[in-house]
């Protein structure tokens, strides 16, 4: 995209090299919204109402499904393991889209309420974890989900659970797998 850009810009710059400052000012930064606006993310063309089968038909299957409160489903696209992208599309209980997103990134994890949520209620909202772990010291299992900090920094989010599965910490972390630094001793 970016070699688009930089294409449609020169040539841009040849046809503008006589044109005054603040017109081809104008041009250059409609041009950059413009090649900005190719740049939505997939989950982003769907609109409340829509039909479900829509968003199966972009996606294909899911490949997890919960159901949800309201009698509606929850379906997932993962790109876990090596993935940090979670599409996930809410669908009423008459096949209509309520929202479409993705559900890896802060502002979703930190709507997990500690000492209420449940395993299950992570599984619902986040889908399966990249890894799971159990730490005997602390009784605690701690399930890890990759993403990207502000779509820049490769990260990991546990969310640790006690014996009986209510969720009791949460944490971010740098992902070693994208850390030259760190990834030697995984």
């Amino acid at each position: 995209m970016f070699d688009r850009l930089s294409s449609a810009i020169a040539t841009l710059r040849g046809f503008t090299r006589e044109a005054p400052r603040a017109p081809r000012r104008v041009l250059l930064a409609g041009l950059g919204a413009l090649a900005l606006a190719g740049c939505a993310q997939p989950w982003q063309q769907f609109h409340a109402g829509d039909d479900a089968q829509s968003v199966i038909a972009r996606f294909g299957p899911p490949r997890e499904v919960y159901d949800l409160p309201d009698g509606g489903k929850r379906l997932m696209w993962p790109t876990q393991p090596m993935g940090e992208v979670t599409t996930a599309a809410d669908i009423d209980k008459n096949g209509k889209v309520v929202n479409v997103r993705q559900v890896l990134q802060p502002n979703e994890f930190y709507k997990a309420e500690i000492g209420k949520w449940t395993r299950a209620d992570v599984l619902v909202n986040f889908g399966r974890p990249v890894d799971t772990s159990y730490f005997p010291l602390m009784k605690k299992e701690a399930w890890t989900y990759r993403y990207l900090e502000d779509g820049v920094w490769y990260m990991l989010y546990s969310f640790y659970f006690d014996d009986q599965g209510i969720l009791r910490l949460t944490q971010k972390t740098p992902d070693p797998l994208h850390d030259p630094d760190l990834r030697a001793r995984f």
